[in-house]
């Protein structure tokens, strides 16, 4: 078999011709086996016409064996000058051949040089492109946390605009007065609370004699 790759031709056949050739050297040999066993079980039935003759099975496949190898060898001798002939003249691509998916290449060419230099560009247009993705993502982020700082800043304008107006309500138009009736009210309810949370101890304890 030939060591050629022929990487060109099996890229236009879907296959390697040397893959073809050994196919065929395959199905050759299969063929002729299959040949020789048909020849042998003919002989021996027209030896069972013949009860005096003294050539047995065993001398019959000896021979078959023989013949055999006497064929495969002029075979393989044949075939590798078939298989020469082939891989030459019919499975062989001339070198001033160009397939038609490969007729980008010759309309713009690219030296070696050329290439590395497409190349390193490529990956220098990569990094940016994640630098630039991560900033954004880092951006979008940042755009969340405004957004949730500004909804809270929200709530507090609502909360002193509630609170102003419940000032107003009573009375108190101020900011700082409004503020200080905001914090004795806010001790009022404490101490109130305070309170309930003695009388409810008491009571506690009251049901917990009885």
């Amino acid at each position: 078999m030939s060591v050629n790759p022929m990487a060109y031709e099996a890229q236009f056949f879907g296959f390697t011709p040397q893959t073809c050739m050994l196919r065929v050297y395959v199905a050759f040999q299969d063929y002729l086996f299959e040949m020789m066993l048909v020849v042998e079980s003919v002989i021996l039935k027209k030896l069972n016409g013949f009860p005096d003759c003294k050539i047995g099975p065993l001398q019959i496949r000896k021979s078959t064996e023989k013949f055999l190898l006497f064929m495969k060898e002029h075979f393989d001798k044949l075939f590798s000058k078939m298989e020469e002939v082939l891989l030459q003249l019919v499975l062989n691509i001339p070198k001033n051949v160009l397939l038609p998916e490969d007729r980008v290449h010759e309309q713009y060419p690219y030296s070696k040089e050329q290439f590395q230099a497409l190349q390193d560009e490529i990956r220098q247009l990569q990094q940016q492109y994640r630098a630039e993705a991560s900033a954004g993502q880092a951006l979008r982020a940042e755009l969340e946390e405004q957004k949730a700082a500004r909804a809270e800043l929200e709530k507090i304008l609502q909360w002193f605009d509630g609170l102003e107006n419940i000032c107003r309500e009573h009375g108190t138009g101020n900011f700082k007065e409004s503020f200080a009736f905001l914090t004795q009210n806010s001790k009022k309810l404490q101490d109130v609370l305070k309170d309930v949370e003695e009388k409810s101890k008491k009571v506690k304890k009251h049901d917990q004699l009885l």
